[in-house]
């Protein structure tokens, strides 16, 4: 098998991938919150993940690519309810769902191996949100809200992308009575007024910021620890560092 370097945005610089297991190689990359049609900034990742799951497979790799599709999210709450008439966000996420798969599929690239929706993997989130208490990592706050305990290296030294003073503040300025740290992040919310799903929990219910918790589900796709981890620059801080601080993320990403 050659060898495959890739950009690693942790060191910033390549570097080759060496698979977990001998021949295989488990990609994770970030896929779209529906709440619209796509656009051509939306379908680029699509086409990113497509290649690099097809490079590896033509030098010999057994290659399986996970892309979660955000289908809960306060800006499917938001478009929903802007619509006239107002609809179910339920609804507009699947009507949006369907479009996704049509206009991707357009592109002839073929589809990702698993495509779960944040909706149906509630399951696997919840563990993972468990299993973070369990391990000492994330604190219950009021019984409804959870954030990650701040890791011991700060963010900016594993993407190199420095937080903004303006972001910083903001972040701090969300809930700081409930805040151990300012960078500490919410991982499940109590449900608000206006929002038309709910899923129970230990914590309440209405799970927040799916686009992050699905990751349960994708652990029990590719195993703990993927690989290749995949998404735009602009998701660097602090998409993927949330990330890396829910499951210990390896460095490699696209």
């Amino acid at each position: 098998m050659r060898t495959i370097r890739l950009h690693d945005t942790r060191p910033a610089g390549s570097r080759c991938s060496r698979p977990r297991d001998p021949g295989r190689i488990g990609i994770y990359a970030c896929g779209p919150t529906v709440y619209n049609r796509i656009h051509v900034g939306n379908a680029r990742p699509f086409v990113v993940h497509s290649l690099l799951q097809a490079l590896p497979g033509a030098r010999g790799y057994d290659v399986t690519l996970v892309a979660n599709v955000t289908d809960v999210n306060d800006k499917i709450y938001d478009a929903a309810r802007r619509l006239d008439p107002p609809v179910p966000s339920e609804r507009l996420a699947r009507e949006m769902t369907a479009q996704y798969l049509a206009d991707t599929d357009r592109l002839g690239l073929g589809r990702p191996d698993h495509e779960p929706l944040a909706s149906e993997t509630i399951g696997p989130i919840v563990e993972l949100i468990q299993a973070l208490i369990d391990g000492g990592s994330a604190y219950a706050v009021q019984g409804r809200r959870l954030l990650p305990r701040a890791l011991p290296t700060p963010s900016t030294a594993r993407s190199r992308t420095a937080p903004s003073t303006t972001w910083t503040r903001a972040r701090a300025s969300k809930a700081p009575d409930l805040k151990e740290d300012p960078l500490d992040f919410a991982l499940w919310k109590a449900h608000k007024e206006g929002e038309d799903t709910a899923w129970d929990a230990p914590w309440g219910p209405r799970p927040a910021r799916l686009a992050h918790r699905v990751l349960g589900d994708a652990e029990e796709l590719l195993g703990v620890g993927f690989d290749i981890h995949g998404g735009g620059n602009d998701l660097t801080f602090p998409h993927h560092e949330n990330e890396a601080a829910q499951t210990g993320l390896p460095a490699a990403r696209s």
